[in-house]
């Protein structure tokens, strides 16, 4: 964690992470671990544009109960450097104007009250109060910084402290580019793909700024950088000429033109030279362009006669391959292979990004690549945010983004309709609006009609609407970055930088099929979610509208897979759940979960019972064999590992499983399943984790196991819960993961406790071990400040794994998890979702067991060539 200031609050980085889809330009950051109030606004303000970021608080988290106090000293997250005071959290909004319209800008400062809090801490008389103190300092970067500084005295009563424009430049792109996955990606022939960027190998690098001129940059490390060149053509050039050409009031109008335009009226290209042929022999094709407005000198036309939205690309096409081939140039120059592209100019259109990438890619010969930044407007007012006494910024590790989907803006027929919708009754008003008229949705973000002209003989990209997205139509709130809860990269895993959660990418085929899935599903769900709020009409309101809102994100995926990125199974899912939570369906299977668990709770005693009596008849198989002692412990264990994998059935995720639902109870259709358990099983490493178990770690047991439980009812409890009670017979720690928010009928580290309890009362060894581990409700009263009181007993614990999705990405999971993994050396995943369709590949520092029934049979044919209701036991030791 960053240390402390004792002058001025810290900017905690830690846990960083996106708020929006991959397709959001300037999505918000949320910053989780921010526990100082901090300084709220900085600007760049520059010849065109005036940028802002600024910082707005969470409320306080309210107190954790005495069980998570409990768990989080046990696992010795008091200690040392972890932080135990107060987590405030907050968000790093991103927002534009255009410099003509500064009054607009410091009227926006001024109604968000901005200026609270600049200097002044979380626990100060003018927070409190509200008050503005006096003296007010912010940073700012750019020209205007200095043009504009009385205009600010005297309108707002601050100063700006001006900041060096490459600085912050360099700072902010370090700061993207260290701190958040996903941000910067390629773009070419209209595909989109974003590029994982090895926090080693990051430096030197080429960053090429496109505000009003563009500057060019080599970066060698932080605070270590060159202009090395630049031009005057740039974002600047194209909007004053287009102004003239077209009469375009807005940059984001004539951008929009472009979208409509053909070049090939205006440009002379090679085939109009060489007679509609290629100039082959130097690897021109007849579609490039020979001449910018070359065909316009032989034409007796006047300006009048040409179409605006010509004119528009034209222009744009000149200019972004004029900087694409000045970039690398330069990159050549110094050996450089990437170059990031940032600046306004950019603002995410596919035309200049395919136009930029294609000149890079050409005259390198493919050697150099262009890459984007989704930032990519806000590189300076991000460095001027970053320099309040650095904000921590030297301090900065690599984290990783938390990918949310949210609804955004409401898009209809390719265009913006007004501001993201934040109000949940506006959501909804707009969703049945639509639905109502029987207006297609589009999901986020359209682009352009498509047609073929352009430079270098490719396509324009495909098309999502008939018009570009426009910010400026979008209000005022451009994007904002979240701090959330907590989130650390697993320290179990074998090699952090190689991990892929997903076990099988979506490639076009698998989209079709999960889609089929996933809507085919999505009456049921609804059902369930409505009902889970007593059936009212504002659930039901609500559940349309999810529908509508998931079956637009499908859409658009069926349309563009790579819309929101590199997109797995795991991803999907997770989509669905975030929708979900959208609309306020907290937990659409809650009533499910806790029938089930009930029921399941009922029998367990029985089958504890039966466990423990094995010793009885097994005697009598074996008669005096001298070796019965073993044979009674590995039948338990198989017996165990049986339960485990006949228990996995119950998922409400899986349309083979939900249909058994209807033909038995629970304990039929568990006792069914476990008389399948016929070896050997489709993945069976039985005999290797037996032989860990009971003789190579006889004498010495595993000190911790981390179990990661799946399902609620018959899952977790006549499937982990007993095999969670044979490691602690063998003196084991053990730890349940869970989720942290619910997940189709997925267990939550919330509803663990109570199970537990119940099942306690039947069962000596999990009582005392419970207790141990403070789940119990009844020795939690004489919990006190240490635990040198607490009762000698290898303890059960519960923690909360980070995530609500059926699946699991171990680049980020709670702290919580994260200390708790510190000292296991087993781990056990089990379910489709945290087995299979994530880290069935995946390598750990510990030994690892992947147990799971395959409820698809789709993914059963995919992974092993086998069948629905295959079983998996995957045993990978560390040596």
């Amino acid at each position: 964690m960053l240390p402390r200031s004792s002058s001025r609050p810290q900017l905690d980085l830690s846990g960083a992470a996106i708020h929006g889809t991959l397709e959001d330009r300037n999505p918000t950051i949320l910053l989780p671990n921010q526990s100082d109030d901090i300084s709220h606004l900085a600007l760049d303000i520059g010849g065109s544009l005036i940028k802002l970021v600024y910082f707005s608080r969470h409320a306080e988290l309210s107190t954790e109960d005495k069980r998570k106090i409990s768990t989080k000293r046990r696992l010795g997250m008091f200690n040392g450097g972890r932080r135990s005071y107060p987590i405030l959290g907050g968000r790093l909004h991103f927002v534009k104007f255009e410099t003509g319209k500064l009054n607009e800008c410091l009227d926006f400062i001024s109604s968000k009250q901005l200026l609270r809090g600049v200097v002044s801490g979380v626990d100060s008389p003018s927070w409190r109060s509200g008050a503005q103190p006096d003296n007010i300092v912010i940073k700012a970067t750019g020209g205007g910084a200095y043009k504009y500084a009385d205009l600010f005295k005297e309108r707002l009563g601050v100063s700006l402290e001006k900041e060096d424009e490459m600085d912050c430049l360099v700072s902010g792109a370090n700061f993207l580019l260290k701190a958040i996955r996903h941000e910067a990606f390629t773009h070419m022939d209209g595909h989109k793909e974003y590029v994982q960027i090895d926090q080693n190998d990051l430096f030197p690098f080429l960053l090429v700024n496109v505000g009003s001129g563009v500057s060019i940059i080599k970066v060698d490390g932080h605070g270590k950088f060159q202009r090395v060149s630049g031009t005057n053509v740039g974002g600047g050039t194209y909007w004053g000429l287009g102004r003239l050409m077209t009469k375009c009031k807005s940059f984001d109008e004539l951008l929009e033109l472009s979208q409509r335009g053909d070049n090939s009226t205006i440009d002379m290209l090679v085939g109009d030279i060489y007679g509609g042929l290629d100039y082959s022999k130097i690897g021109l094709s007849a579609s490039t362009i020979a001449s910018s407005f070359g065909k316009t000198i032989s034409e007796n036309k006047e300006l009048s006669d040409y179409r605006p939205e010509d004119i528009s690309l034209s222009l744009l096409r000149m200019i972004s391959y004029n900087i694409g081939q000045i970039s690398y140039l330069n990159a050549l120059r110094y050996g450089l292979k990437r170059i990031f592209f940032g600046g306004f100019f950019i603002r995410g259109h596919a035309y200049t990004m395919d136009t930029i990438s294609f000149a890079v890619n050409f005259w390198s010969k493919g050697e150099a690549q262009a890459m984007f930044l989704r930032h990519e407007g806000f590189l300076g007012a991000l460095g001027a945010f970053m320099s309040y006494e650095k904000h921590g910024l030297d301090d900065l590790r690599v984290h990783h983004l938390v990918e949310r989907f949210p609804m955004g803006a409401p898009y209809v027929g390719g265009k913006i309709h007004g501001p993201p919708l934040g109000d949940l009754n506006a959501k909804i008003s707009w969703m049945e609006k639509f639905v109502q008229k029987g207006t297609q949705i589009i999901a986020p973000v359209p682009m352009g009609v498509p047609a073929t002209t352009g430079m270098g003989g490719f396509e324009r990209p495909t098309s999502k609407g008939d018009i570009l997205r426009s910010d400026a139509s979008a209000a005022l709130n451009v994007g904002v970055l979240h701090l959330v809860p907590t989130l650390d990269v697993f320290p179990l895993l074998e090699d952090p930088k190689t991990y892929e959660p997903n076990t099988i990418d979506l490639d076009q085929d698998e989209f079709k099929y999960w889609f089929k899935v996933l809507s085919d599903h999505l009456p049921d769900l609804v059902d369930k979610a409505v009902a889970s709020e007593g059936g009212t009409d504002d659930a039901e309101r609500r559940g349309d509208a999810f529908v509508h809102a998931f079956s637009a994100h499908l859409a658009r995926l069926m349309e563009e897979p790579a819309a929101y990125g590199k997109f797995g199974l795991a991803n999907l899912l997770e989509l669905r759940e975030e929708c979900l939570r959208e609309f306020q369906f907290v937990d659409a299977y809650i009533s499910i979960k806790q029938r089930e668990n009930e029921a399941s709770l009922a029998v367990l005693p029985d089958l504890l019972m039966e466990l423990d009596t094995m010793n009885e008849s097994r005697t009598l198989e074996i008669h005096l064999s001298v070796h019965f002692m073993h044979d009674i412990q590995e039948a338990r264990l198989l017996a165990l590992i049986e339960g485990v994998l006949a228990a996995n059935i119950f998922d409400w995720g899986s349309r083979a499983c939900v249909e058994l639902y209807h033909k038995g109870t629970i304990i039929e259709i568990y006792r069914m399943s476990r008389k399948k358990m016929q070896r050997p099983w489709r993945i069976d490493d039985f005999d290797m984790f037996k032989k860990r178990m009971l003789t190579d770690r006889k004498d010495q047991p595993y000190k911790r196991a981390l179990l990661f439980v799946d399902n609620s009812g018959a899952d977790v409890v006549l499937g982990m819960l007993p095999l969670a009670r044979e490691l602690l017979r063998h003196g084991t720690e053990v730890v349940l993961v869970a989720n942290s928010l619910p997940a189709l009928n997925d267990v939550t580290a919330n509803e663990l406790p109570e199970i537990i309890a119940e099942a306690s009362k039947h069962c000596g060894i999990l009582r005392k071990a419970a207790e141990a581990g403070g789940l119990l409700v009844d020795a939690m009263a004489g919990i006190q400040d240490d635990l040198k009181d607490a009762p000698e007993s290898v303890p059960l614990m519960v923690v909360e794994n980070g995530c609500g999705s059926p699946c699991i990405d171990f680049r980020q999971v709670s702290s919580e998890l994260a200390a708790a993994a510190k000292d296991a050396d087993l781990l056990i995943l089990e379910g489709m979702g945290r087995a299979l369709h994530t880290n069935l590949n995946a390598r750990f520092k510990c030994d690892a067991l992947k147990l799971a029934m395959v409820k698809n049979q789709r993914l059963a044919e995919k992974l092993f060539n086998g069948n629905i209701y295959d079983c998996i036991c995957k045993f990978e030791p560390i040596s």
